[in-house]
């Protein structure tokens, strides 16, 4: 089991730069986590696709559907107190620190792709790059 945030998930349902990563991590551990917020963030991410005209709303709904069942069972809540400490103690966003809260509550790895977490939380980060 490991904890991956929406970039990560991303990469596996939306073709890009690091697609090949996301799929080849999906086969040392088929079982990713991440907090509820994942899903908003996606969203997020397929909004700015289909405002550039990369996706269809059609298209959209279908990535959205996918990536929902292959991240259901796997949302978890995290504690608001674990991420403002992590905020506190960082320059990283509340919406980054949920990622971080999650993988050091569960004494797990957090893959990801975004240098800020990266930098700030070596210890518990790995980069998407380096698979």
């Amino acid at each position: 089991m490991i904890v991956v945030d929406t970039n990560v998930i991303a990469y596996l349902f939306i073709n890009g730069d690091y697609t090949p990563k996301a799929k080849k991590l999906l086969k040392i551990d088929y079982e990713w986590i991440a907090p509820i917020l994942w899903k908003s963030e996606f969203r997020s991410v397929l909004a700015l696709y289909l405002r550039k005209g990369f996706l269809t709303l059609e298209n959209s709904y279908l990535l959205l559907d996918e990536a929902e069942d292959f991240m259901n069972e796997f949302e978890y809540e995290v504690k608001s107190n674990d991420v403002m400490q992590l905020v506190s103690s960082s320059n990283c966003s509340a919406y980054d620190c949920e990622f971080v809260a999650l993988a050091q509550s569960l004494n797990l790895k957090l893959y990801t792709t975004d240098k800020k977490i990266l930098k700030e939380f070596p210890e518990i980060t790995i980069s998407l790059k380096s698979i």
